[in-house]
Order: structure tokens, then C-alpha cells, then sequence
């Protein structure tokens, strides 16, 4: 894991222990913190542990794992802190407001008039370039489908229960009654 973690990151020192931070969940890939200077208390991040700047260079099996862990730390907000509601984003490149190159997606606790304003005015379109965007879109994603697989870990076979004999049983069922 040290291997794949870049000296100058704030975000993977963090991963590394070298920094300390709120810890809510952590697994072999992925760790959520809380954001100390969040847009509402209880706003997270969640982290891949190895160093990955964008989107785009995140395996696919690590970011369906980012994306289950971000579900669970939504829920236990709504739980845990009476949210109404979460915005779950990813700010993905400098002009989309990144701040650390390390991928990140965020987990925001929201209430009903809590002040946040994540709201866009929307651009008006013509028909030709929608079309224009469209055909382009369509070129760049027509080989989506082909996705990373997880790794599939042998199976070990449960031992079948063996059957026990008449004087077993009654030898189990004995002790099974002396306990308390």
C-alpha cells in the first residue's frame, strides 16, 4: 500500500497515519474521514487509500467499492444525524473545484434551509448543438461496457454436516440441557 501512496499528498498522508483525522469507516481500500472544515457537520470524505489524482485513473473495481462505502456513510448520516437529505459529488479536476489531486467523493449531511447552494443556472441550448454534443458523447462512450473485473477468490467448501448416530444425538442433546 505504501508504495501507492504519493509523498506530497495531504490526503495520503492521512491514509498513511502520518496525519491524524476522524476516522468513520476504513477498509483494505477505502477510508472515510470527516471533513474538519465541512459544509455540515458530519459532511464526509471518502478516500481511496491508494493515490489516484482523478476519476478517470481509478480501477473500476475500486470505485464501485468507493461508491458502496459513500451509500453506507450516506445512510448512517441519515441515521445517525437526523439528515433530510445528502449531496454526494465528486469534484473531479481544478475547474470543477478540486482542491487536493487525490480523488475524493464527498458526503454532505443536508437539512431543509441549511444554507448550502449547490444549485446552476442551466445554459440554453439550439437543437444543432445538443445534436453536435450528442454524436460526440456517442463516439467517445460506445465501448463502455468493458469493465474491470474483480478478482475472484477460490471458494473454500463448507464442510457438509456429518449425520449423527442415535446414541450421539442423545449424548448431544444431554449436554446441549446441562447448559445454562
Amino acid at each position: 500500500m505504501a508504495d501507492n501512496l504519493k509523498q506530497g499528498c495531504i490526503l495520503c498522508q492521512i491514509v498513511g497515519n502520518q496525519i491524524p483525522s476522524k476516522k468513520v469507516y476504513e477498509d483494505e481500500l477505502v477510508l472515510a474521514i470527516l471533513d474538519v472544515n465541512g459544509a455540515n457537520p458530519g459532511h464526509c470524505f471518502i478516500l481511496p487509500k491508494n493515490h489516484y489524482p482523478i476519476i478517470e485513473q481509478v480501477p473500476d473495481m475500486e470505485i464501485g467499492r468507493l461508491f458502496q462505502v459513500s451509500n453506507r456513510v450516506s445512510s448512517a448520516i441519515f441515521e445517525s444525524l437526523g439528515a433530510q437529505g445528502t449531496n454526494i459529488f465528486v469534484a473531479n479536476g481544478i475547474p470543477a473545484g478540486q482542491i487536493v489531486a487525490h480523488f475524493a467523493i464527498n458526503v454532505i449531511p443536508r437539512k431543509e434551509n441549511d444554507g448550502i447552494n449547490l444549485q446552476w443556472q442551466p445554459k440554453q441550448m439550439s437543437e444543432e448543438e445538443i445534436s453536435t454534443i450528442e454524436l460526440k458523447l456517442n463516439e467517445q462512450t460506445k465501448n463502455i461496457g468493458h469493465f474491470e473485473k474483480e478478482e475472484k477468490k477460490p471458494r473454500i467448501p463448507t464442510p457438509k454436516p456429518v449425520a449423527l448416530s442415535e446414541d450421539e444425538e442423545e449424548y448431544f442433546s444431554k449436554q446441549m440441557r446441562r447448559l445454562p
